[in-house]
């Protein structure tokens, strides 16, 4: 194909857009389309657990089957994400019969539409195009990112906001005592932040940025693989609740897999990798297998997602504590090491994460044993995000609430006097 590209931001919302693929590739590109407001429509046999649970969620509709013509039916715009050459070229053919501009993952070259290297900072979008070199489109993308976040008063580099990373390795000398040696890469476990791609720290953007394979949770910001560049291995490590998951050995052994093998690694997690996440068992296999780690906080849900709803966990003269519990094992449970008994003799805040299943048991259990059932309660699912929703109640009926409401994981309940402290 001659000739430049014509730059043009589309505007999908409400408009049908055909994604071919449910694998690495469409678990990239998917987020940044729904953000867009498209009305996606998945086509695959088989899906990974991050687009299945967009599916779950009804963000999108996904037919489990191979591409037929007739799923070009009102669509504005494709997307093929597969690694079959042929069926590629079959969808692309179908589409170009068509005019509908498609975007080819395998072979940009017989595409009609590329997708640009983006970032989003507040209400800007700048997406790059690098002649067809996605590595020189990253690259300035990066820059203009920086740039915007200079501007705003951000710091522009991990240096800047936190000095040399501790636990990266350092450069062997050369002809000191490692030279030969095998390459040994490095592990960065991230935390993401609750949702909302923009609350990730400076540091941990910059390690995505510099990965060479990511091993991305359920809960992280899509939109923040959408940057990744093309050649990132992504792995999709998520842990849908009560549904499919990858063994935790599993995870352990691609971290310390691809480490050996010389590989920059990000182990992804939504919110911090210490609250909740499993970060440690992780930090330990690493370090039990000789793999430098670097372990970057994120912004925990706990605290972050109940402000988005104007719930502080703690204020003047209301509540002097609070207190963070997981609630996916039930409280009658001997696997339990939650003392809910004492919770309830407690006067602060209660936040729960992980709960919804087990809220009923919970609230009961908290009633039982003294904490008034008329006690204010807040529930809000997907906080930050533009999916966020939010209840408030009372601990007596918040289970049933919840049900009425049809609210689902993820979310963060809130009980204490803070629900309402901010109402005017």
């Amino acid at each position: 194909m001659s000739g430049s590209p014509y730059p043009l931001g589309l505007r999908l919302a409400g408009r049908r857009v055909v994604v071919v693929g449910g694998g690495a590739v469409a678990t990239r590109r998917v987020p940044a389309l729904l953000d867009a407001g498209a009305d996606v429509l998945l086509v695959a046999p088989e899906l990974t657990p991050a687009l299945r649970a967009h599916v779950d969620a009804g963000r999108l509709r996904w037919e489990p089957r191979r591409f037929v013509l007739d799923d070009l039916d009102g669509a504005w715009l494709v997307q093929v994400a597969v690694d079959d050459r042929v069926a590629a070229a079959a969808v692309s053919a179908a589409a170009a019969e068509r005019r509908i501009f498609c975007v080819r993952a395998d072979d940009r070259d017989a595409a009609t539409a590329w997708t640009p290297a983006v970032t989003r900072h507040g209400p800007v979008t700048v997406a790059v195009l690098g002649g067809g070199d996605p590595r020189r489109a990253m690259s300035v993308r990066d820059a203009v990112r920086e740039l915007l976040a200079a501007r705003a008063g951000e710091p522009a580099s991990v240096e800047a906001a936190a000095g040399a990373a501790p636990g990266r390795p350092s450069e062997p000398a050369p002809g000191g005592p490692d030279a030969g040696a095998a390459p040994v890469g490095r592990v960065a476990l991230v935390g993401a932040g609750p949702g909302d791609p923009e609350l990730i720290t400076v540091r941990g953007w910059r390690l995505l940025t510099e990965a060479e394979v990511v091993v991305a949770d359920r809960l992280v910001p899509g939109l923040l693989l959408d940057e990744l560049r093309p050649d990132v291995e992504l792995v999709d490590a998520s842990k849908i609740p009560y549904g499919p998951s990858r063994a935790q050995e599993e995870i352990n052994r691609i971290l310390v897999d691809r480490a050996r093998a010389g590989k920059v690694v990000v182990r992804l997690k939504g919110g911090d990798p210490y609250v909740f996440g499993r970060g440690g068992e992780e930090l330990l296999a690493c370090a039990e297998a000789g793999v430098p780690v670097t372990v970057v906080p994120g912004v925990t849900s706990a605290i972050s997602v109940p402000a988005t709803a104007g719930v502080p966990v703690t204020h003047r003269a209301v509540a002097h504590e609070f207190t963070v519990v997981s609630g996916h094992v039930a409280p009658d449970s001997p696997a339990s090491l939650v003392r809910w008994e004492s919770l309830a003799g407690l006067r602060g805040t209660v936040v729960i994460l992980m709960g919804l299943k087990n809220l009923a048991a919970i609230s009961a259990t908290l009633v039982a044993h003294g904490r008034p059932a008329g006690t204010p309660a807040a529930v809000i699912q997907e906080g930050t995000t533009t999916a966020q929703r939010a209840i408030r109640s009372t601990l007596g009926t918040v289970a049933a609430d919840v049900e009425a409401a049809g609210l689902r994981p993820p979310a963060i309940v809130v009980i204490g006097d803070v629900v309402g402290a901010l109402d005017a």
